[in-house]
């Protein structure tokens, strides 16, 4: 059976995936862009774009608890190793940025998973 070509909402969700992590760990590596403005909107327009157009209905449960874990663990992690080790200052920013990335995602996945929910009822 012939897999059927992605569509273009596909590829851009894809695309928005990629260009946020990369967005997140490149600018997170770099002190002076920390927390810019700027980095912190087009962190979370990605993230919308990746909710809205990259997790369907049967992916949200694994989704959610995935960033469930990460948005506990990688501040916690990310503060500590900082905080015990010097010049791993990059490492937190980098988890912040990555979780400023994948917040709206899940807040848009979970509004998706209530309105399933509530719509079995």
């Amino acid at each position: 059976m012939a897999k059927e070509a992605p569509s273009t909402s596909e590829r851009l969700g894809g695309w928005a995936f990629i260009i946020g992590a990369l967005i997140a760990v490149i600018l997170g590596a770099i002190t002076s862009t920390a927390g810019t403005t700027w980095v912190i909107g087009l962190l979370l327009i990605l993230g919308i774009v990746v909710g809205l157009l990259n997790i369907s209905e049967k992916e949200i449960v694994a989704f959610l608890v995935a960033c469930v874990a990460f948005l506990v663990a990688a501040p916690a992690f990310g503060l500590a190793v900082s905080s015990v080790v010097s010049g791993f200052g990059w490492l937190d920013r980098i988890l912040s940025h990555l979780a400023v990335f994948v917040l709206p995602a899940a807040l848009i996945a979970s509004v998706k998973a209530i309105f399933a929910l509530a719509a079995t009822r």
